[in-house]
């Protein structure tokens, strides 16, 4: 037991920094994790900057409206949009919303003319039109 006295003072002191040693590793690794996701955040913000830069920038603007003819008498109808909040085709058309590429399907009986509006939340709209010829 006499031994035990004289070990216990160098044992609390090898817990001590077993537990200073632990609380390090962790701290450091959390630190590193946090720096890894904060720079990964960084270099995505900076690849949609120039994503955006490359299709005209971050305002409001129709980037592609055009329509394809899909075997079968089906028609897409295809649109890219850069700072749009809300989007509409007229005649209406389901499954639109605000992309950067979207096609949707559409069914024309007869020469169609489809009118894309977006609008952003300020208040301002675009529109651009294209008309799609049903072959008899």
């Amino acid at each position: 037991m006499v031994w035990l006295r004289r070990v216990m003072p160098f044992l609390g002191v090898l817990i001590a920094m077993a537990i200073v040693y632990d609380v390090f590793v962790f701290y450091s690794r959390a630190s590193r994790d946090r720096e890894q996701k904060q720079a990964q955040a960084e270099r995505t913000a900076e690849q949609e900057r120039q994503t955006a830069d490359a299709y005209g920038g971050l305002g409001l603007k129709i980037v592609t409206f055009y329509a394809v003819r899909v075997p079968g008498h089906s028609m897409n109808l295809c649109y890219g949009l850069t700072g749009a909040k809300t989007v509409r085709i007229e005649p209406p058309v389901e499954g639109v919303w605000p992309a950067l590429t979207r096609c949707v399907q559409v069914a024309p009986t007869k020469d169609t003319e489809y009118r894309l509006t977006a609008e952003d939340g300020a208040g301002h709209s675009v529109t651009q039109s294209v008309t799609v010829h049903v072959r008899p």
